[in-house]
């Protein structure tokens, strides 16, 4: 009988990819200080059973690109930056200063696609459920009561709840605060940061379902964790206001 695969954490250079079973402050490939960063990795050991691919090429012809994998969310300018509301498998990434309004505009938007009757789910790692529901009740947004809450740091809660049942969309806020149990990193550093946002954009595709990750600004204006983050997600939205105003 075949063995199974085992996942272990190692520490992998950024910059060169070179890898080290323990942390080190200088990189022993180039050099580099500071940019070692735990990641789980998967040894496939002799033997082990493959997983078959069923992916196949299709003509784009054939492929039926359905006018309501695109959903509006009833906000208008939040509809006209993501080309006309929120796509199904789509993962957008919301970066602004703290306290702008992030939370509170995303959680609009799965009111009014909860008001549509669709399934949606707002996770939150910063405040527990109850000072969530507080904040929504404010909104008074229709279809505000529908929308489940999720109080959690750890991934592994967050992956059970959207296992069994297909959600429109979803909000990870922040996904600084999450972690994965894997990983003996810290949340919000950059194995942590690359290992839950593959998996939770892997769920995403996999199960046609919007997917917003927020992310905090640093005090240079830049998104806090690995820039490569960016290019991982399909959307990019920045949440500015005039510093000169209230």
């Amino acid at each position: 009988m075949a063995k199974s695969s085992k996942a272990r954490a190692q520490y992998v250079c950024q910059q060169c990819g070179y890898a080290s079973p323990r942390w080190l402050g200088r990189c022993a490939g180039c050099g580099e200080w500071n940019t070692l960063a735990e990641e789980i990795v998967t040894a496939v050991r002799k033997g082990a059973p493959t997983a078959k691919s069923t992916a196949s090429p299709v003509a784009i012809g054939d492929v039926r690109a359905e006018a309501t994998l695109r959903r509006p969310v009833g906000i208008a300018e939040l509809d006209r930056a993501l080309g006309g509301g929120v796509v199904a498998g789509g993962v957008t990434l919301l970066a602004g200063e703290p306290g702008i309004g992030k939370s509170t505009l995303l959680m609009q938007a799965l009111a009014s696609l909860a008001s549509q009757g669709l399934a949606t789910l707002y996770v939150s790692g910063e405040e527990s459920a109850a000072q969530i529901a507080l904040r929504a009740r404010r909104l008074a947004a229709p279809g505000i009561d529908r929308v489940q809450v999720l109080a959690t740091t750890h991934l592994e809660d967050i992956e059970a709840a959207l296992s069994g049942t297909h959600r429109a969309a979803v909000v990870i806020d922040s996904i600084q605060t999450i972690r994965a149990a894997e990983l003996e990193s810290a949340a919000g550093s950059v194995g942590q940061l690359r290992e839950i946002a593959n998996r939770l954009i892997e769920r995403a595709k996999e199960d046609d379902m919007a997917l917003f990750l927020i992310g905090h600004v640093t005090k240079e204006g830049t998104i806090a964790g690995p820039k490569v983050m960016e290019h991982m997600v399909d959307t990019v939205l920045y949440f500015e206001g005039d510093s000169g105003t209230r």
